[in-house]
């Protein structure tokens, strides 16, 4: 009987460090469900970019967020497990109750500490600003207070892109006006736009 040839055994999966692309996270709070939706309704199905969600969900919300987002985009949409891969052209979602990282191109998981306040949008920027540099694309939509003005700072000082949803057309203005009004994302070195999602 032959001895299995060890070619046998490898992997045929493609591994997450063949993505060379860019991430774009889009962070969203309250009424950003219909920013979201226009959002990647005006995106296109072939980039190359990964795309990343961060949204402020309670910890026993049943998220309706992957079936809502489908009906506008043709990319995969994928709540998010942890140690899972960066693809191309898919659209990935934080799951309620967690905290994502980025790292090694794999989306990594931890859970939400009930106390305290948690800045899931911020802790995120944070970590794409440090794996993917140039890479790195933030955008901010509607929302109250101010998560993702710090991580912005982090994409910024990466040499990153910047996004921020026009305020006029934001159900809440918090979010997208203090991105805005940051100093260090109105300097030369930013490449910061405004999107009207609204």
């Amino acid at each position: 009987m032959n001895e299995p040839n060890s070619s046998d055994q490898t992997s045929h999966e493609p591994t997450a460090a063949a993505f060379s692309g860019y991430v774009a996270c889009i962070g969203a709070s309250a009424g950003g469900l219909d920013a979201l939706e226009k959002f990647f309704t005006a995106c296109p199905e072939d980039s190359g970019a990964a795309f990343v969600v961060i949204q402020h969900l309670s910890p026993d919300h049943k998220s309706m967020m992957s079936n809502l987002l489908a009906r506008h985009t043709r990319m995969p949409v994928t709540m998010v497990e942890d140690d899972m891969p960066l693809e191309a052209n898919r659209v990935y979602l934080i799951p309620p109750g967690t905290i994502m990282h980025v790292r090694a191109n794999h989306l990594h998981l931890t859970p939400k500490s009930p106390r305290g306040l948690t800045l899931p949008i911020d802790i995120f920027f944070a970590s794409l600003a440090e794996g993917f540099g140039r890479r790195a694309i933030g955008v901010i939509l509607s929302g109250t207070g101010t998560d993702g003005t710090r991580g912005a700072l982090a994409v910024n000082a990466a040499g990153g892109f910047l996004m921020a949803q026009d305020p006029e057309t934001a159900k809440f203005d918090g979010m997208p006006r203090s991105v805005i009004a940051t100093p260090e994302s109105s300097t030369p070195s930013c490449r910061r736009r405004s999107c009207h999602c609204g």
